[in-house]
């Protein structure tokens, strides 16, 4: 199928073939009839593109703190890795449209296959001719609203929920800055509820059409008129509120609400705008400024866009969805006219040629509409002639003798440190990758070689062509996909963790013996550290136990992310905690068999001690709470009269009677991946013994697993051999 994309490091715009997405539970597949360009947050994303990396920097100084703390953490090698991997990737354009519903996920049952459905969400409402688009996201179009028009629902349900945020009343004077798209929208909404309506834009085109829409007044912000109306109709005391609809990085807009505005108004920010307040303005009136959040609340909750949580009416009335279908209803019932804005429809074939004419100002445009092949033309539309499908080119190469490999999985994780080191290696091809987005797969293809794209998990592992998959996805799917490969006769290397419960990981053994494949792997890479590979060979052999003391900075989580949700990914440490038991069972040479923890109520912070057979013990203190200038991993291991002390894999020493400290700083911190892979490659080219034995992966996997058992009974915890 075909998507528009656009490279955020080039600026690139394609229309390029990705993978059909699969319908998965929880959301239907759409197929598109008509999707709407943003000209206002779209073409801004298409511009801000097109600038210099210090531009982009500029733009986004949100982002730069980020690659700065990454840099801090993980290296500048590591950081440039990934922060090039994902400014050199296809993003994807859209997030407003209507389609048909093509396949229903498991679990939904408010659409049947046929259904008309408006739908939302820049992950989800992309111009592409199918979308998989979770239930929150949709909404039925009612009978007698033409799919171009249902298309606007996204952006329409922007400006209603700006509107609410301003709270007008019957009477009530406004003020709209930014007569674009959302603007147009604002206009109508605010007449529909009995409010009288003043219009800023620069424009005198768009001035007209809000006129034409409902505006008392309108004009450009410097001409004065727009100031001599408001006295006239608010009897000088100025308007109710102001909507902030435009875009742009000057202050005027901020400052003509406050100059505009009554005594105690509200000022509703809809679009991304300067907001440097002026403080006189803004305290001597106590104006009240308020945010309008996107389509509603729900958004940027996963709860509710992904797993399908609605608020309950009675707490939220107005969410996401409930905009969608409020201003369906409206358009339905004719109290809102999205066709005047409609400035051009373009053939979805078309879609590069219409972003190049809006961004260089050939087509100058207030809402720009693609029209795909099977949409329904309207009236003053000529019937479109459904685009022919390019050409699917047989590309496979012959088997080869080199180990074929297929990805589940390829986010920033496998891009930036997994991916990179296999595309360069002669002794393997990268066949297959499976995502469950269509566009992750398409860039994962193009950027590191894979012969085919999908989202099809069953197909990768039915074909007999893959002798290796690598498991790199959430972590509550690697135990059932590792099984499942296992079963297949496939080699399997799966990041960390292995399995969530203690039920996972008997799966897994007992997939192995039933199949009699024990080819497998688990990323746990910090054993392959050539830094900590020297400093233990520094060390030398053990005689007597040894005490380690390990402490992990891991620092604290984005409220957002996906680790914060344990009920369905496994608590933090679960996530990734088995990386440090590997590490320090692997220096020791064995396996714990005991494990105690306690932990800090209120945060992740936990500590935990190890138990070796052999008498050595291990704490390892794992810290959510400390600064972030500090290393994220120092390891100390005291021993037969020495030290070793390991900072953060950019230095090692170790005391004894001679003193031998790493010669020089790496270049960068090198965590082991590459070694771990070549380990992994050579282990199943030439057939010797995994990396890491079976029995250590499950004892790591069970230490790990222990940790929360532990904190539950407040006693020690027992590992069975």
């Amino acid at each position: 199928m075909k998507q528009v994309v656009q490279n955020y490091k080039s600026g690139e715009l394609a229309l390029l073939d990705v993978p059909v997405p699969a319908c998965k539970p929880g959301g239907v597949l759409v197929r598109s009839q008509y999707s709407l360009i943003s000209t206002g947050t779209e073409m801004m994303k298409v511009s801000e593109a097109g600038m210099s990396l210090l531009g982009k920097a500029r733009s986004r100084p949100d982002q730069v703190a980020k690659v700065m703390q990454s840099v801090a953490t993980n290296g500048l090698a590591a950081t440039y890795r990934k922060v090039s991997g994902k400014l050199d990737s296809y993003t994807p354009l859209g997030y407003s449209l209507c389609g048909v519903v093509e396949q229903v996920g498991e679990g939904i049952d408010d659409v049947v296959v046929g259904d008309v459905v408006a739908c939302a969400g820049n992950e989800h409402a992309l111009h592409s001719e199918l979308n998989w688009v979770p239930k929150n996201l949709y909404a039925k179009v009612p009978a007698g609203l033409s799919p171009r028009e249902a298309a606007f629902a996204t952006v329409g349900a922007i400006a209603m929920q700006g509107v609410r945020r301003g709270e007008p009343q019957l009477g009530d004077l406004t003020l709209v800055i930014g007569l674009g798209l959302i603007g147009q929208l604002v206009v109508q909404l605010l007449v529909a509820t009995g409010a009288r309506v003043v219009g800023v834009d620069p424009d005198a085109q768009r001035c007209e059409l809000a006129r034409e829409l409902g505006a008392l007044a309108c004009g450009h912000p410097a001409s004065g008129e727009i100031d001599q109306a408001v006295a006239e109709l608010s009897g000088g005391h100025g308007v109710d509120q102001v909507y902030l609809a435009a875009g742009g990085a000057s202050n005027d807009p901020v400052e003509l609400a406050a100059r505009l505005a009554r005594d105690r108004g509200r000022v509703v920010d809809i679009g991304k705008i300067s907001l440097n307040l002026p403080w006189n303005a803004y305290y001597e009136k106590e104006l009240d400024v308020r945010f309008s959040r996107s389509y509603g609340p729900g958004r940027y909750d996963p709860a509710y866009e992904l797993e399908g949580r609605d608020y309950p009416i009675g707490y939220v009335r107005w969410t996401e969805r409930r905009n969608l279908e409020c201003f369906l209803d409206l358009a339905a019932r004719g109290k809102l006219d999205v066709s005047p804005l409609i400035s051009h429809t373009a053939d979805f074939a078309k879609a590069v040629e219409t972003y190049r004419a809006l961004n260089e100002g050939s087509l100058k445009a207030v809402a720009v509409l693609f029209r795909y092949p099977d949409a329904p033309p309207a009236e003053d539309e000529g019937v479109v002639s459904a685009v022919p499908a390019a050409p699917v080119l047989d590309n496979r190469p012959d088997p080869l003798r080199d180990l074929r490999i297929g990805f589940i999985g390829a986010g920033n994780y496998a891009s930036s440190m997994i991916l990179p080191h296999l595309a360069g290696d002669e002794r393997v091809l990268l066949t297959d990758v499976v995502t469950t987005s269509a566009l992750s797969g398409a860039n994962a293809k193009r950027k590191f070689g894979f012969v085919s794209a999908s989202t099809d998990v069953d197909a990768l592992l039915a074909d007999d062509q893959v002798s290796t998959v690598f498991v790199v996805t959430r972590h509550s799917s690697h135990a059932e996909l590792t099984r499942r490969a296992l079963l297949a006769g496939k080699a399997v290397f799966v990041e960390k963790p292995l399995a969530l419960s203690e039920k996972e990981l008997r799966g897994i053994v007992d997939a192995v013996a039933e199949s009699g494949n024990n080819r497998l792997q688990v990323g746990f890479n910090r054993r392959f550290a050539p830094l900590l590979v020297e400093a233990k060979n520094q060390f030398g052999p053990r005689v007597g136990p040894a005490s380690v003391r390990y402490l992990v900075n891991a620092g604290r989580l984005d409220a957002n992310s996906w680790y914060n949700q344990a009920d369905a990914e496994g608590s933090r440490f679960v996530g990734e905690g088995g990386h440090f038991i590997d590490t320090v069972s692997w220096f020791l040479g064995s396996d714990p068999v005991s494990v105690y923890a306690t932990g800090t109520p209120g945060n992740h912070d936990l500590q935990v001690l190890l138990r070796y057979a052999d008498g050595s013990t291990a704490s390892i203190s794992y810290i959510t709470s400390g600064s972030t200038a500090f290393p994220k991993e120092t390891l100390e291991v005291l021993a037969d009269g020495k030290v070793l002390k390991f900072d953060d894999f950019v230095r090692a020493s170790v005391f004894g009677r001679k003193r031998w400290t790493s010669s020089r700083l790496p270049k960068a911190r090198d965590k082991g991946q590459q070694a771990e892979l070549d380990a992994f490659i050579t282990a199943l080219k030439t057939g010797v013994a995994m990396p890491i034995s079976l029995d250590s992966l499950v004892s790591t996997t069970l230490a790990t697993l222990a940790v929360h058992r532990s904190l539950e009974t407040g006693a020690p915890v027992r590992l069975e051999p």
